[in-house]
């Protein structure tokens, strides 16, 4: 389990099951108490804890709604919980609290907000590791419930079952160990009652998904022969399975010398016999859990252990009443369920579920998964637009259906737009020594950065690739906040002040701290109307181009937030840091004060086309572990006369012969390439495309490109491979970056 400061995590655990509770962050308290099957209030007395030392829990401090659902459910109140506290302010990172279940239980841990998160400190994150007892039944490897359950039922290894869906309802299909493939067929009920097949179709599905296979989202629906929509996909914690190879066969068997061996096929057929569903040899099947691809060489289709880990799931409702096989495929001769068949999991929720669209992400392998969540703008938002892309663990608008991306995209040049971009990564680096660790990390020099200033920078690795960019802001003498766009920031952060033996704290601020970028010629004057500093404070006319102040909405008692003026359009613009429970008030309060001016709300989609524009990189376009912080064209952010940082000693090297440059490629149409494509000098490729949009300002399409420092030289004529790079060439002219605004003259304004 993986718990966010403001938060709370739950788990249904065994008796003598062990809890290793760490504390991410350091310098955080926790909360841990737990609700026995026999009793009926919140306590530690089902875990392992001085219970002399338990105090009352104060549910204002985190998002308590579960747990006031289950303590209504019981007829106890959240007065009478009490909890054991683990940690406080003096917890080192990483340090680790063990205990252990005395009796069956649910157990939860908290993490209580503090105060003061948005100007200074607070934050807080906790990994919880659960190891069961030997002979645990397998229950508890099972996700907690999604909503009323109608029906459940355990489909044992090699084996098949067979099961009515009708519509509105839910199947969840649970993969109890990991790593365990399970066929799933699914037939249109009312074509079969009339005595026609008509059944799922992966290559309709996948046609019209434009996916090799549905994902939550727009494109989410598995289709018949028909093109009817038969099931649409609400979560996936996996997003890896295949629709291209059949159901195993006893045929498949037979031709890999294991004649007689159990297969999905046969499996199908018994289980569809009742329903007077034909025999077949072969099913087709949509194969969850199952790890295949394509050799992009020569188009075979290869695969490998399953990728799906203990309780992995996905979730699909019935848009039309439907007869389901799920198998648990019996495949014991090559990895595909990691060498060892086990069981399959099927719950059936009633079509009064409230089952959210999300998918599974993990900001590192060994991390729990987080579900993709919706940000706290999301009831202002979700009235404006349908469309959204996964960003992380968020689901981020790519654009609004009053306006599109276009519209949107002039009002960034003209007038004024806003944007969420909560999905950003916020830290806290506290402690006497915060200042000498951002020092030894970061390419720009810390020392010269004073309060209420930022300024971009880059986290590099020795060898001089940036792992993440961001903006330090110094809050306080002994207090920074890095906005940046990586977990990785504050992994490394970390292990480099436990290697240095540095006191300085990476707290994470999480969801509870939501951001929006207000961006446009009219941005300042939308502030105006509602901005409130103190005195002590910098005014808004006075904030300068990486400044920042904290303000108030309205006056002296409205919600606070840290105003920056900082952006990623290259237009003038400034970036609202706040409380997840202030947000909506502080959207209104925005989109009011900015809709006389021509205010809109504006998707990924306009920003990409604004911030190519502008020249500004992106992690996995521009930079990555391939290329260092020169060549990714954010040479600019590298201070070489600073003492040493990590990777200056490379980059040092590497600028004396640099071997490829970030330049701009102009295009006389409007076609624009791919991410990607690689570009060419005649028959040579001599570089790749990074990132490319279609330009409304300039009229054509436009690209950054990464290509070798002998071809960079403004006015150089290249051409971009499409097909296989030689049957159809774009042409294009090397130009600078930016391509538009080159002394960012509007975003200084």
């Amino acid at each position: 389990m993986d718990i966010q400061w403001g938060g709370e995590a739950h788990i249904d655990l065994p008796k003598g099951a062990i809890l290793s509770i760490t504390n991410v962050d350091g310098g955080a308290s926790a909360w841990i108490t737990a609700l026995a099957d026999d009793e009926h209030v919140f306590s530690p007395s089902a875990i392992e804890v001085p219970h002399d030392q338990s105090i009352a829990l104060d549910a204002t401090r985190f998002d308590s709604r579960f747990m006031a659902a289950i303590a209504k459910s019981r007829d106890e109140g959240l007065k009478s919980a009490s909890t054991y506290h683990v940690f406080g302010p003096e917890t080192d990172p990483g340090q680790v609290f063990l205990t252990r279940t005395i009796k069956r239980c649910t157990f939860f841990i908290v993490a209580p907000v503090t105060e003061g998160f948005v100007s200074a400190g607070g934050g807080g994150r906790f990994t919880v590791d659960v190891k069961l007892p030997d002979g645990a039944s397998s229950e508890f490897l099972l996700p907690e419930p999604l909503g009323k359950i109608r029906d459940e039922w355990r489909v044992d290894r090699g084996t098949a079952m067979a099961y009515t869906l009708k519509k509105g309802q839910f199947v969840q299909i649970i993969d109890i160990e990991g790593q365990q493939c399970s066929d799933f067929m699914a037939m249109h009920a009312a074509s079969l009652d009339s005595g026609v097949e008509r059944y799922i179709d992966s290559t309709v599905s996948r046609t019209m998904a434009r996916s090799a296979y549905p994902l939550p989202g727009l494109h989410d629906k598995f289709y018949d022969q028909d093109i009817r929509p038969l099931l649409a996909v609400r979560q996936d914690t996996v997003g890896r399975h295949d629709t291209f190879a059949l159901a195993c066969t006893a045929r498949g068997y037979e031709d890999r010398g294991f004649p007689g061996h159990l297969n999905c096929s046969d499996n199908i057929t018994e289980a569809y016999r009742p329903y007077g569903i034909g025999a077949r040899a072969a099913w087709p099947a949509v194969n969850f859990f199952f790890n295949s691809w394509m050799d992009q060489g020569h188009g075979h289709l290869a695969s490998d252990e399953a990728w799906s880990r203990p309780g992995d799931h996905v979730v699909m409702e019935a848009l039309t009443d439907l007869v389901c096989v799920s198998t648990a495929c019996p495949d014991d001769v090559d990895p595909i369920n990691g060498w060892d068949p086990t069981d399959i999991h099927v719950r059936i929720y009633e079509e009064d579920t409230s089952i959210s669209h999300s998918v599974s992400w993990r900001a590192q392998p060994e991390d729990g998964e987080k579900l993709t969540r919706h940000s706290a703008f999301h009831p202002r938002i979700s009235k404006l637009t349908s469309k959204y892309t996964v960003s992380r663990d968020l689901w981020t608008p790519t654009h609004f259906d009053a306006t599109g991306a276009i519209e949107e995209y002039w009002a960034c040049k003209n007038a004024a737009t806003l944007q969420d971009m909560s999905g950003l990564r916020k830290y806290d680096v506290i402690g006497p020594d915060a200042a000498e660790l951002l020092q030894h990390c970061l390419t720009r020099n810390v020392e010269k950065l004073a309060q209420h200033r930022g300024f971009y920078a880059l986290i590099c690795d020795e060898r001089g690739s940036a792992l993440d960019d961001g903006t330090l802001f110094c809050i306080e003498p002994t207090t920074y906040r890095w906005c940046c766009g990586s977990d990785n920031s504050a992994l490394h952060l970390r292990e480099t002040a436990e290697k240095l033996g540095l006191n300085a704290h990476i707290r994470s601020l999480g969801h509870r701290m939501v951001n929006l970028a207000l961006q446009g010629p009219k941005s300042r004057e939308i502030l105006s109307k509602i901005v409130y500093t103190h005195r002590a404070r910098p005014a808004l006319e006075n904030i300068k181009w990486f400044g920042f102040t904290v303000a108030r909405l309205g006056d002296s008692t409205g919600p606070l937030f840290l105003l920056c003026r900082t952006g990623f359009t290259g237009e003038l613009g400034y970036e609202i840091f706040c409380d997840r429970e202030d947000a909506v008030e502080i959207w209104d309060a925005l989109m009011s004060a900015g809709k006389p001016l021509g205010l809109m709300p504006m998707g990924s989609e306009a920003l990409d086309m604004v911030r190519i524009e502008a020249g500004l990189v992106v992690a996995g376009a521009e930079f990555g572990p391939d290329v260092d912080a020169i060549e990714s064209g954010l040479g600019f952010a590298v201070d070489f006369k600073k003492d040493n940082f990590i990777g200056k000693d490379a980059l040092a090297r590497n600028a004396q012969a640099v071997r490829r440059k970030l330049v701009g490629l102009n295009f006389p149409t409007k076609q624009a390439p791919h991410h990607g494509d690689p570009v060419f000098l005649g028959r040579e490729q001599v570089g790749v495309i990074t990132s490319a949009t279609h330009s409304p300002q300039l009229g054509h399409a436009i690209a950054m490109a990464r290509v070798a420092i002998e071809n960079a030289e403004q006015g150089t004529e290249l051409e971009v491979g499409k097909l296989d790079g030689h049957m159809k060439r774009l042409p294009c002219t090397v130009t600078g970056l930016p391509f538009l605004d080159p002394k960012r003259e509007k975003a200084r304004a």
